[in-house]
């Protein structure tokens, strides 16, 4: 299917490069599967509060105290963070998430990253202010740009995560064969279908310098996000950020990998507190 859709791009964009961004766009911007929860997710699941806020499906566990929110990638949902929200319990924190507009339970149309920005501004207002904010893969932008716009947070653990805003709209027209006249094309339908012709939103929404403790967590072998995206985060949060490298676990099974979990929770934990004493050791929190 990927080949015939290639294929037919690629050929309508040869005679019009306007018509096939357009079609570029209409693809790019729809998610096509719904994640399910999966059998292991399902009894984390039922445990949450189920509430909705600014329209989309959210949870919430635990007592309430020492919140974290939990933002998911694309064509997923919250439920994959359940060995999260399992260790996050243990520890006494309450985790919160959502599933996205046109993911997971929640009904709708896909919304921008100024729409995640809202949700996760009215999570905060109900929930916060977070002890840490956890983010995967598309999530990552989502959750940097919220906390630079003022959503409070005391640490970041970013996996497997895009740095770059421009990399959604190459790293697409790249896996279809797509070539430059197309991607200029879907960048334009991109600023005008989300953001009324704002150009400026490859620089705008890309990762700039933080203020806050940054763990980032990427593996060797992920397919959907290039690992080079890491050393963006690292390099912009400088002396702030650090670095867990891990390997052989790809995009996906890297949310359950019961070592990533324990260190990247370990992560958000403040080192003056007695319940931090369990933190296990092997962090590489070098830059």
């Amino acid at each position: 299917m990927q080949k015939l859709v290639s294929v037919g791009l690629q050929t309508i964009g040869v005679l019009s490069p306007r018509l096939g961004g357009r079609l570029a766009f209409n693809l790019w911007r729809r998610p096509l599967a719904r994640g399910r929860v999966r059998p292991d997710e399902q009894i984390v699941h039922n445990a949450a509060r189920v509430e909705i806020v600014d329209n989309v499906k959210t949870y919430n566990w635990g007592d309430g105290n020492r919140p974290v929110l939990l933002v998911h990638g694309w064509r997923s949902r919250a439920s994959r963070y359940a060995g999260f929200i399992t260790r996050l319990l243990e520890l006494g924190y309450s985790p919160v998430s959502y599933d996205a507009p046109a993911h997971g339970d929640s009904d709708g149309d896909v919304v921008s990253i100024l729409g995640h920005q809202r949700i996760i501004r009215a999570l905060e207002e109900r929930h916060g202010p977070f002890e840490g904010v956890i983010a995967h893969s598309l999530g990552v932008p989502f959750a940097l740009y919220a906390v630079r716009e003022g959503v409070a947070a005391k640490r970041l653990v970013m996996i497997s995560g895009v740095a770059d805003f421009a990399y959604l709209a190459d790293t697409f027209c790249a896996q279809l064969g797509l070539g430059p006249k197309i991607n200029q094309q879907l960048r334009r339908q991109i600023e005008r279908g989300y953001f009324d012709g704002d150009d400026q939103i490859w620089t705008r929404f890309s990762v700039t310098a933080g203020k806050l403790e940054l763990l980032v967590i990427h593996n060797d072998e992920d397919e959907i996000v290039d690992p080079a995206q890491a050393q963006v985060l690292l390099r912009n949060y400088g002396d702030r950020a650090h670095f867990l490298p891990t390997t052989g676990l790809g995009h996906r099974r890297i949310l359950s990998d019961p070592a990533v979990i324990t260190e990247a929770v370990a992560f958000l934990q403040d080192p003056d507190s007695e319940q931090n004493s369990d933190v296990p050791e092997g962090l590489d929190l070098s830059a």
